[in-house]
């Protein structure tokens, strides 16, 4: 009997000596990066500048955008063909996957972290889901006239509960206030401006302001006095009178708020250009290299990253933010995409697509400081994002 005991003990011993041992680790340093031509996700970690899983699955990323949970374990990605994939990033898989619409462009998360908001281009509107099982909780057809269904672009969450968004074929603002999920409330403004294409929320969350692709300007709406409606900025803002080719429209949740000034991307035009955000005027602008798509902060608003349009997308610039002069101008590779900084900015990760890899720089030498292998790399999102309004 007592020899018994002792050989199931000694097989216990050996089989925990073989199993796997977990090492815990925080979510506060990993993040995600999209790998567009192949529908997959890599699962990466900031601080040791590694990647540590590929999560394959996910549809057509060719558009992909991300939010995650207020407690970082779950990333939700959009992707253009209407798939909603939630990934478990510590169980390194696919926790659940929908297909929700025919062409969607991204998404929000909720203030309280329970609903996720898909923007879509078909069939048009707006559909929320409950975070945790991706059940339907509403649909919002943006309908701006009898039988006519819009485009949904900007979609960002504000507080309050609510989601803001614009209708590119209606020339419209909704703002659905989900503080009750069971009847939530539409608040339409109409007449903003022509095609509105793409928004910014100001970091504090107070202004929600689109670009307007049909015609110069931008519209603003302050959330703290809605009342006022919608107004409208920068009248300059725009192609001007001499109508350019625009190769790749820019992304306005990539603008810069640094102190009372905006650095922002023109339109068609090789130029960053800064707003006084008291006077709502612009007071200069930057000559760049090329048109550009993002125009983005490190964290302590200290400098600008800038990247391109084709056919300058293998190009960085970095703008000093007091100078408004540029700082360094290099060639990272064809199809530089997306730029990503770590949540204190030490670093910057790049994405450069078509050489299939990702650039990691040192933000204060602006020097190249590791590289790591992907497949057509494009969005880059740390978790971090859970925590900022409008992201």
């Amino acid at each position: 009997m007592l020899r018994a005991l002792w050989l199931s003990l000694a097989f216990l011993f050996t089989a925990c000596a073989h199993q796997p041992v977990y090492e815990p680790q925080g979510t506060g340093d990993l993040g995600v990066v999209i790998e567009r031509a192949t529908g997959s996700l890599l699962i990466v970690n900031t601080s040791r500048r590694s990647i540590l899983a590929k999560v394959e699955g996910l549809g057509d990323l060719s558009h992909a955008s991300v939010v995650f949970s207020r407690d970082e374990r779950f990333a939700y990605v959009f992707g253009r063909d209407g798939g909603l994939t939630k990934v478990d990033i510590l169980l390194q898989r696919i926790d659940k996957r929908i297909i929700q619409g025919g062409n969607s462009i991204g998404g929000a998360i909720s203030q309280d972290g329970k609903l996720v908001a898909v923007s879509n281009y078909q069939p048009g509107g707006v559909k929320v889901f409950d975070a945790q099982t991706l059940e339907l909780v509403a649909d919002i057809p943006a309908e701006y006239a009898s039988g006519k269904l819009s485009k949904t672009v900007g979609l960002v969450d504000v507080p309050d509960q609510q989601f803001l968004f614009s209708l590119y074929d209606g020339n419209q603002i909704w703002r659905a206030d989900f503080s009750d999920v069971k009847n939530p409330q539409i608040q339409k403004f109409t007449d903003v401006g022509k095609q509105p294409y793409d928004a910014l929320l100001t970091p504090d969350g107070r202004y929600y302001m689109p670009g307007l692709f049909g015609e110069d300007g931008m519209a603003k709406l302050d959330l703290w006095h809605p009342e006022k409606g919608v107004q409208r900025i920068l009248p300059d803002y725009g192609q001007g009178d001499q109508k350019l080719p625009v190769y790749k429209m820019p992304h306005l949740e990539g603008w810069t708020i640094a102190g009372n000034f905006a650095f922002f991307p023109a339109v068609g035009r090789n130029e960053v250009l800064v707003m006084d955000m008291n006077t709502w005027q612009l007071v200069d602008k930057i000559p760049v290299h090329g048109q550009p798509v993002f125009v983005m902060s490190r964290p302590d608003n200290r400098q600008i990253w800038v990247n391109f349009a084709h056919p300058h997308n293998d190009t960085l610039q970095v703008i000093d933010t007091e100078s408004r002069r540029i700082l360094k101008t290099w060639q990272p590779g064809p199809a530089v995409l997306h730029m990503e900084f770590t949540p204190r900015g030490e670093e910057v990760w790049v994405s450069v697509r078509d050489a299939q890899r990702i650039d990691i720089y040192n933000t204060r030498t602006l020097e190249r400081v590791a590289q790591l292998p992907a497949e057509s790399p494009s969005g880059i999102f740390f978790t971090h994002r859970a925590h900022e309004i409008g992201l």
